[in-house]
């Protein structure tokens, strides 16, 4: 069983937490300022900075393959202006979850199988939210914000991928969930509407829409997106474009399934 040499601290782990973001970039004294102490930092904030760095130091010593305090130094540098964390695209589950999302990306629309599996396996690296054991503050907030919103992007097209690969029996449990998660997203939403149509459950396709419209429209104060509504449409009439798709036939998005309704029915 590994070691965990993570610092227990909670500032000196959101320290390193920052750096670990924006590995092999500088991070100014300024933003890690920002980060610990937000719009009200110590007057001994810089010092207390820097004593921060050295205790990172310390511990990254204690790593067996750094081993020295000098060593600990180069993966910890100190340029001008800031600090920088220095480690290999093989070291950061973040670089791995992007490369693995790049080729799943290239794979889409393509050979859906193996986009599916590589989004799988982007996914499989996320245990939970990122960085729950950590305390953010507005600077890493922003990063984490950003991560969530690329995890979640990450799924819609895994599951895209899996629709148009005919697994809609497999993902109407994930998708209920996300729905019940994401009460005033569109496009899981549309995918759900979509599975159930495709497991003959066309009623319950129709409930989905009518709770996003309910949603919208009592929090946000809007309507569906005509995208939405053509689905709707799609799903009222049993338009064959969004039945699930035959062996032979050609694999679609489900925005140009939409599309392609809306086409017909002009």
């Amino acid at each position: 069983m590994g070691c965990d040499y993570a610092p227990t601290a909670p500032k000196q782990r959101q320290l390193l937490a920052l750096l670990v973001l924006n590995a092999n970039h500088v991070v100014s004294v300024g933003t890690c300022i920002e980060e610990l102490w937000g719009g009200n930092p110590p007057d001994t904030g810089l010092s207390t900075l820097q004593s921060y760095v050295l205790q990172l130091r310390r511990i990254l010593k204690r790593v067996p393959r750094i081993g020295s305090l000098e060593a600990a130094r180069e993966l910890l540098r100190t340029r001008d202006g800031g600090y920088l964390l220095a480690v290999g695209p093989e070291e950061l589950d973040v670089t791995r979850f992007h490369e693995l999302v790049r080729r799943g990306r290239a794979e889409l629309g393509k050979d859906d199988e193996a986009a599916s599996e590589l989004f799988s396996r982007a996914l499989a690296l996320w245990e939970g939210t990122a960085l729950s054991d950590v305390q953010a503050g507005p600077v890493l907030r922003v990063h984490l914000a950003g991560l969530e919103e690329t995890r979640i992007s990450v799924q819609e097209q895994r599951i895209d991928a899996d629709l148009r690969i005919g697994r809609h029996h497999d993902l109407l449990g994930e998708l209920s969930a996300l729905c019940a998660h994401y009460p005033t997203h569109e496009s899981l939403h549309a995918q759900f509407m979509l599975a159930l149509y495709r497991s003959g459950r066309r009623t319950q396709a129709l409930e989905v829409v009518h709770r996003l419209r309910t949603m919208l429209h009592d929090e946000l104060g809007l309507e569906p997106s005509p995208r939405m509504k053509r689905l709707h449409q799609a799903v009222l009439a049993c338009d064959p474009g969004i039945d699930a798709p035959a062996e032979s036939a050609p694999l679609l998005t489900l925005d140009l399934l939409s599309r392609g309704f809306a086409a017909r029915s002009a």
